[in-house]
């Protein structure tokens, strides 16, 4: 297996073909770092696996076990809820590969305890922009993965936007704000466009309106590097219109409401770790 300009020559199996183990192979197939033929995917589910075959051009198969035994990188892109059970049923099949898993909460140590001795598994909290090549990744090297291995995953999914390693103790944090943000985030867009349509604009304006705002406004902040609160006050006019819906804002809890939500969503994590 090798990997030279984000080109990695081998096959990754992806045991499961959902929502982000779809939106992992397709980010990865347009960024060049595999070719559709060298991505097998795992997906009980017939319909399914024409979607992903017609999709993105990769080979699909019934069963997790085949795909793993063919893989040079065993992808775990299944539920926290049934995780064991598939882990226990590829664990004779992995061989020598490099497991990675996205399940939420679940923690390296647990993954290897019903892995062969000495198997590598390397934990990452992808999101869906993944599949746009505008996601956020944190990685996280289980006790048998080299620093080498862990930096291979981690430029394997900077192909997909941003990538950071973080000590594994991070990552039920990590979870709750990027890897479910894109549900916050969605909320936003959503409520700035349906507030517009109360106002009179049409819908289609309207998302597009805070879809931008929402794009430009990340970009903004990451390009430039200002605090948050430097562009609050950038565009909060004295008396103006934007004091008074920060005001607005912020009478109804805005952050206190994020708040709780990320701190539910970390509870929730450690749940399904537990």
């Amino acid at each position: 297996m090798t990997m030279g300009h984000l080109r990695i020559e081998g096959t990754l199996a992806i045991i499961g073909g959902g929502r982000m183990g779809e939106a992992i192979a397709g980010g990865l197939i347009a960024a060049g770092v595999f070719a559709p033929e060298s991505i097998v995917v795992a997906e009980p589910v017939a319909e399914r696996r024409a979607e992903l075959v017609a999709a993105h051009g990769v080979r699909c198969v019934a069963d997790a076990a085949p795909a793993a035994y063919e893989g040079d990188i065993v992808l775990l892109a299944v539920k926290p809820q049934v995780i064991d059970e598939v882990v226990l049923s590829v664990a004779g099949d992995v061989g020598d590969a490099l497991v990675i898993s996205i399940a939420a909460g679940i923690s390296s140590a647990r993954l290897e305890s019903h892995l062969p001795a000495g198997t590598a598994v390397v934990r990452v909290m992808p999101n869906t922009p993944a599949l746009v090549r505008e996601g956020m990744s944190v990685i996280s090297g289980g006790s048998e993965a080299t620093a080498e291995q862990v930096d291979l995953v981690r430029r394997m999914f900077s192909a997909l936007g941003k990538a950071v390693v973080l000590e594994e103790r991070h990552q039920d944090a990590a979870t709750a704000i990027s890897g479910s943000g894109p549900a916050y985030i969605a909320l936003v867009v959503d409520a700035l466009a349906r507030a517009g349509v109360r106002h009179g604009l049409s819908r289609q304006i309207a998302e597009e309106l805070a879809l931008q705002t929402v794009a430009g406004t990340a970009a903004l902040i990451d390009r430039t590097g200002q605090h948050p609160e430097q562009v609050i006050d950038s565009v909060a006019s004295p008396g103006g219109t934007t004091i008074a819906a920060i005001e607005a804002l912020e009478a109804g809890g805005l952050r206190s409401a994020f708040a709780a939500a990320v701190a539910a969503a970390v509870a929730r994590a450690k749940e399904l770790g537990a």
